[in-house]
């Protein structure tokens, strides 16, 4: 099971050298990807009333094919967008910029995807909110087209691409595409399309019902589900036996990737959240 990080970056802050420190300090700890969320705007609380999401106009986030741009030139670790909302997003820039970070990393990226909640960043990015399901399985092809061939011609219900494509191509062609969700309809897009997913359920009744979802679809389609990787999630609360135990739980339950959050966990710097990594990292076999 290859473990990795979440990027705290609701918590980092906006300079560059807290950036840099946190990508050099998770691999010299030895851990082996980081993996970054994606919001490019935020929803006002005070004009969309009421607001129950849980991030809004103040919540800081950093932009993940530049923010990983960035980490690419600093660490060799493994990049991954856990997830990039695609259905907000530009198929054909979208491709270009995981091609991109896919080259600068040596094939070192793995491209999350789902289609989100917030309809308010929808409409600031000029998408349709409501199609975004249908959609996102329409992109999905087109990325694996546009990282495989040289010229594409594509003629679907959303994207239109007339004999074009990408210079250079990636040097994974197609480039790893995980899916993240929650509901049936995402789990069984996931065993369609994904090459892994990142359950929103621990391991469990509820993890159980979601890979069996999963596994039938991937079957219906003529797919293998064992060879659909699963990355779990572990999120720092201050107890370090808590996190090894629920990091074992996640290994017996067959995840292919594990990532640590240390987030929410009022954790004040860069320095804090690399002291609870360190924390785990000394009781972990991460080579």
């Amino acid at each position: 099971m290859r473990i990795g990080v979440v990027l705290p970056q609701t918590e980092i802050g906006p300079t560059v050298g807290a950036v840099r420190a946190y990508g050099v300090g998770v691999e010299e700890l030895g851990y082996q990807h980081v993996l970054a969320y994606d919001h490019v705007v935020g929803a006002d609380p005070a004009v969309h009333v009421p607001w129950t999401g849980p991030y809004d106009v103040d919540t800081e986030f950093h932009e993940p094919f530049v923010l990983f741009g960035f980490l690419a030139g600093c660490t060799s670790l493994e990049l991954v967008t856990g997830i990039t909302i695609l259905p907000q997003r530009p198929t054909v820039l979208v491709a270009k910029q995981a091609a991109e970070v896919d080259l600068l990393t040596n094939g070192g990226f793995r491209l999350g995807v789902g289609i989100g909640w917030n309809p308010v960043e929808y409409e600031a990015l000029g998408q349709e909110f409501s199609t975004r399901g249908r959609r996102i399985e329409e992109q999905v092809a087109l990325l694996r087209e546009l990282w495989t061939t040289r010229s594409v011609t594509f003629d679907g219900e959303f994207e239109t691409v007339t004999a074009a494509g990408l210079a250079p191509l990636p040097v994974r062609r197609p480039i790893p595409i995980w899916f993240g969700g929650m509901s049936p309809k995402a789990y069984d897009r996931m065993g369609r399309l994904a090459d892994g997913w990142f359950p929103l359920v621990q391991p469990g009744p509820k993890l159980d019902e979601a890979r069996g979802i999963v596994a039938r679809a991937a079957e219906a389609a003529g797919r293998d589900p064992g060879a659909i990787g699963l990355e779990g999630r572990v999120d720092w609360r201050g107890d370090r036996d808590d996190v090894l135990a629920r990091i074992e739980g996640w290994r017996s339950a067959g995840a292919t990737h594990l990532t640590l959050n240390t987030m929410g966990a009022g954790l004040a710097d860069v320095d804090d959240h690399l002291a609870a990594l360190a924390a785990v990292a000394a009781r972990l076999p991460l080579d």
